[in-house]
């Protein structure tokens, strides 16, 4: 039970470390000076970001559906932490979760994001809005079709949908 929540908490600390060491990288670029403001080195610079977008207004469209615009983002976030729940684990010696069929949940569950961005265009009532998840969601798909072909390569090189024996494989080439 208490992996449920380590998980996540280690993905959410892992994203606001990248998005600091970014920030910094990008300021070296820019020669301009990178968020050194916050804390030593500007290591709570991401819980100042999180903080900031936690008491930011939220805005919604006047004749939204507001509970499906309220859901759409959480529901697409939701999809990519079950993703992670199908990644095998070990604890010592002891593999934890595996899933013969691994692979093709986490590309099921991964192409089901499209009607998130849906979900949200159509639930703004703006045909604007909704032309524009349409568009996002081709090309979504039209990406996915192409990473699709690729990961198929994988699939017929180890004749396996299970991620244990995909990350096995690697060993001999």
């Amino acid at each position: 039970m208490l992996i449920l929540f380590l998980i996540p908490l280690c993905i959410i600390l892992a994203v606001a470390l990248l998005t600091l060491l970014e920030r910094r990288v990008l300021g070296n670029v820019q020669r301009r000076v990178g968020p050194d403001r916050v804390g030593l080195f500007g290591l709570l610079q991401p819980i100042a970001d999180a903080l900031k977008l936690l008491f930011k207004e939220m805005i919604v469209p006047g004749l939204s559906n507001y509970l499906i615009f309220i859901l759409s983002p959480l529901f697409i976030f939701l999809l990519s932490l079950i993703n992670w729940s199908v990644i095998p684990t070990f604890y010592g010696n002891i593999l934890i979760n595996e899933l013969n069929m691994g692979f093709l949940f986490i590309f099921a569950v991964s192409s089901l994001g499209v009607y998130g961005i849906i979900m949200a265009g159509w639930a703004s009532n703006s045909k604007y809005a909704f032309l524009g998840a349409l568009r996002s969601a081709a090309q979504i798909i039209s990406y996915e079709v192409s990473i699709g072909i690729i990961l198929m390569m994988i699939l017929i090189y180890v004749e396996s949908f299970n991620l244990t024996k995909i990350v096995e494989a690697q060993m001999y080439i």
